[in-house]
């Protein structure tokens, strides 16, 4: 058959050469995949309502977090009655007052629990975005330096953070936030240490746990970041942009940071809730934030202290903790997934 007798395509058959195929982005897949994943959704929204809540903290609290209500110390609404059953009410013969005036009781000073909660959500979340910033900034630069320079810059840079590495990273933040309040305890008025000292009251103790964890949660970034520049520098494109002149500056910011994103976002979401618990922790054992300034782990210490009686006070706080935490994991756990390029194109 010739080409003239060959029959002519349908109308809906030809192709529309103007109209390119539309590919999809690592990111766009990436998104994609997350979506498709249930539990990461969930730890996400989680998280959206938990930053909600801290910032309308003060519409959303029905009491301040500091007002003390002796008379109304140790009560409970009914409900909690039921949840404890060594909680037994007065008119039944026990030891609890119930009120309706608290919807999740009151403390031993007769602050109400759910308000403190609330208000707690400020710290853990405040120390979850902190963390991670510190690290990335300091880390990355720390990094990136020393995977693309290499040499003597890179051994320098390694051995500082192998020396800090020996350092357990909780004793650590233990002896520093123990050295920054005894530093910062007695200090002349009008002095650089008198206003630093200010700062962190204002901040209700918050500055010198951020200090703490920022020293602290740079080094495995570093590790991470120098690795992966190792494994991208003597690539191609890498090599190809070199030999046109650009500039080392511009090559780490155009062509190596671009694609070694993926696990550092990646590190960081799996990082925060250590980052918490770091806080929650110090807060614990009396070095983390400034009373009556609420924090989910001073609120723990505090209800253990009465655990067999109140178990409440140690329970709710426990599980407004447990929550945020596992969001964040389940979050990581996600983005792991929906990052990985051996999944790309999978479902």
């Amino acid at each position: 058959m010739t080409a003239l007798q060959r029959p002519k395509p349908a109308a809906g058959q030809i192709a529309n050469l103007k109209e390119r195929p539309r590919g999809e982005s690592l990111w766009g897949d990436a998104a994609r995949r997350l979506r498709r994943n249930k539990a990461a959704i969930m730890g996400l929204i989680i998280i959206i309502i938990s930053i909600l809540v801290a910032i309308f903290a003060p519409a959303i609290a029905p009491y301040d977090y500091k007002t003390q209500v002796r008379a109304d110390n140790n009560a409970v609404p009914y409900w909690v009655t039921r949840i404890f059953p060594n909680m037994i009410p007065e008119d039944e013969g026990g030891y609890i007052t119930v009120t309706d005036k608290y919807p999740l009781g009151s403390d031993a000073l007769g602050r109400d629990l759910f308000s403190r909660i609330v208000y707690g959500s400020r710290v853990s979340l405040a120390v979850a975005f902190v963390g991670p910033v510190v690290s990335i900034i300091v880390g990355l630069l720390v990094g990136m330096i020393a995977g693309y320079v290499g040499g003597k810059v890179d051994n320098t840079l390694m051995r500082i953070v192998d020396v800090m590495y020996a350092f357990p990273t909780f004793l650590f933040i233990i002896l520093l936030m123990a050295f920054f309040r005894a530093s910062f305890t007695q200090v002349e008025q009008g002095t650089f240490s008198y206003y630093i000292s200010e700062l962190d009251s204002a901040t209700g103790g918050l500055l010198f746990i951020f200090v703490g964890i920022g020293l602290t949660s740079w080094m495995q970034m570093a590790r991470l970041v120098r690795g992966q520049v190792l494994s991208v520098r003597e690539k191609e494109y890498i090599e190809a942009a070199r030999s046109i002149g650009t500039r080392a500056p511009e090559i780490m910011r155009q062509h190596i940071l671009p694609n070694i994103l993926g696990p550092i976002i990646i590190a960081e979401t799996l990082s925060i809730p250590q980052y918490i618990s770091y806080e929650a922790f110090l807060s614990f054992i009396g070095l983390g934030v400034n009373p009556p300034t609420p924090s989910w782990g001073a609120m723990i210490s505090e209800g253990a202290q009465v655990i067999n009686s109140y178990p409440y006070q140690a329970l709710f706080p426990a599980l407004a903790l447990f929550f945020v935490m596992f969001a964040f994991n389940f979050l990581g756990d996600g983005l792991r997934d929906a990052l990985d390029p051996r999944m790309r194109g999978v479902d």
